[in-house]
């Protein structure tokens, strides 16, 4: 009987250790317990990083790094983690902008009665992206679940091999 494929068992499985770590990053830096750190974008270690890096790890390990796969999975994994850096980080930063405009706005209101301004019932979301030692810690957990993946792989792999020689 065949398994799921364990590259992608091992990118899934990089991304939810990442997610539960941001718990614990969390509560390390505010000293607070708050369990939704599991299911928010953001944060220390990016699980984008770490399942993109994972995977292209895992593959490299069991295919070399010659190899067109090998390829396919390095490269979706940098434009990945460069948007996580990049185009998301700076969203966030913008919508943190945005909200601090409109509560300026809300209380210059107050000031000007005959202004009327109508306050957004929730704020944009602002923690969307990464910071570059964020996306690095991702790419490290990724990169050491991918050889142990690989390394788990050829191990049974290896005992399948022997047990057949010695029937």
């Amino acid at each position: 009987m065949k398994t799921m494929n364990r590259g992608m068992v091992t990118a899934f499985s990089a991304i939810g250790i990442a997610q539960g770590l941001k718990i614990l990053t969390h509560k390390r830096l505010t000293g607070k317990w708050d369990w939704r750190q599991a299911f928010t974008t953001g944060g220390m270690p990016s699980s984008h990083s770490a399942g993109v890096t994972a995977l292209a790890t895992y593959v490299a390990a069991n295919k070399g790094t010659r190899h067109t796969e090998t390829a396919l999975a390095a490269v979706f994994g940098v434009i990945v983690m460069y948007d996580a850096q990049g185009i998301r980080r700076h969203t966030g930063e913008i919508a943190q902008l945005v909200n601090n405009l409109e509560d300026s706005i809300v209380a210059m209101s107050g000031d000007f009665p005959s202004f009327e301004y109508v306050q957004s019932d929730k704020e944009l979301k602002e923690l969307l992206g990464h910071q570059p030692i964020e996306v690095l810690g991702g790419a490290t957990l990724g990169v050491v679940l991918g050889l142990i993946s690989a390394k788990i792989e050829n191990d049974e792999r290896r005992k399948v091999r022997t047990s057949r020689y010695m029937d």
